[in-house]
């Protein structure tokens, strides 16, 4: 459950519908060319929220029939729809993926007896691990040390995705949780949690970006601080371009420059301009240099 693991991209048609073939094609270059430790399946970067529960479904076994038991599978299953999440959570479990993973719930103002609850009922309800997804940037839900203490005392949630910038909690954390899994889940600030001793991440970028976050990873875990950081900044480079360009339609553009039919994002995200494209096409030439 340790090492890269690429947050799944997924791809769709021109019209938005789900295509399978192309997200195939996905889930094998991240396995084949980028050598990832893991998938993250259906999380944002899948563009989950704008799925129905029978698509979720359908990319759940898409990616367990390509994959097998050839690396760690992790689903995420959260959702404001409780009894969606725990029918999501069984068939994941079904299927045979090794964890599942759970965003907070999110919009409405829940408080934190509510959000241990949400957990706890999905986690009763299955033979399976659980993987907080905290993300309060998009979710308005932060979560605190005393409560993260309260959720790892339940056997079943055994660790976190930790998308927020709050190093000194990243910090208590590992110092209070030894034991327990944490995943970075910002990919341009690797180098940094690595150090601080997580157990891996979890990332958009790794979909073409994956090889040099596994070079970060294991020069920090060995203490080659240097070497890392020189390709942290590369990292961030094309953090940088993707951003400014549009993450994720431009990774999909790039893993098809790349010969991967990665398709488009749904709707309501929009395709790229013209001179995005061209950008896009761009950044895949210096990403090979």
């Amino acid at each position: 459950m340790k090492g890269i693991f690429t947050a799944l991209m997924v791809a769709f048609d021109e019209d938005g519908k789900l295509d399978s073939v192309g997200t195939r094609e996905i889930v094998k270059h991240n396995l084949n060319t980028q050598n990832i430790d893991g998938l993250y399946v259906n999380g944002s970067t899948g563009e989950n929220f704008l799925l129905s529960t029978a698509e979720k479904k359908e990319v759940f076994k898409i990616v367990k029939e390509e994959v097998g038991d050839a690396v760690t599978l992790i689903a995420q299953i959260g959702s404001n729809h409780l009894n969606e999440a725990i029918e999501l959570a069984k068939y994941a479990t079904e299927l045979g993926y090794d964890a599942l993973s759970a965003v907070t719930p999110y919009y409405y103002k829940f408080d934190f007896q509510e959000i241990k609850d949400y957990y706890h009922s999905i986690v009763d309800a299955v033979d399976n691990e659980m993987i907080i997804y905290l993300i309060p940037a998009l979710t308005g839900v932060d979560i605190d040390i005393k409560e993260f203490s309260e959720l790892f005392a339940h056997e079943k949630i055994v660790g976190v995705k930790f998308t927020t910038g709050d190093f000194y909690l990243l910090e208590r954390m590992r110092k209070e949780f030894p034991e327990q899994l944490i995943y970075a889940g910002f990919d341009e600030m690797l180098l940094p949690a690595t150090v601080l001793g997580i157990d891996g991440a979890i990332g958009s970028t790794y979909n073409i970006n994956g090889k040099r976050a596994k070079q970060i990873y294991t020069l920090a875990k060995e203490g080659r601080i240097e070497e890392a950081r020189d390709i942290q900044h590369d990292t961030n480079d094309l953090i940088t371009a993707l951003l400014e360009n549009g993450l994720y339609q431009t990774i999909k553009e790039v893993l098809k420059e790349n010969g991967v039919a990665a398709g488009y994002c749904r709707p309501p995200m929009k395709k790229l301009a013209k001179e995005q494209l061209e950008q896009a096409k761009h950044i895949a030439k210096t990403l090979v240099e």
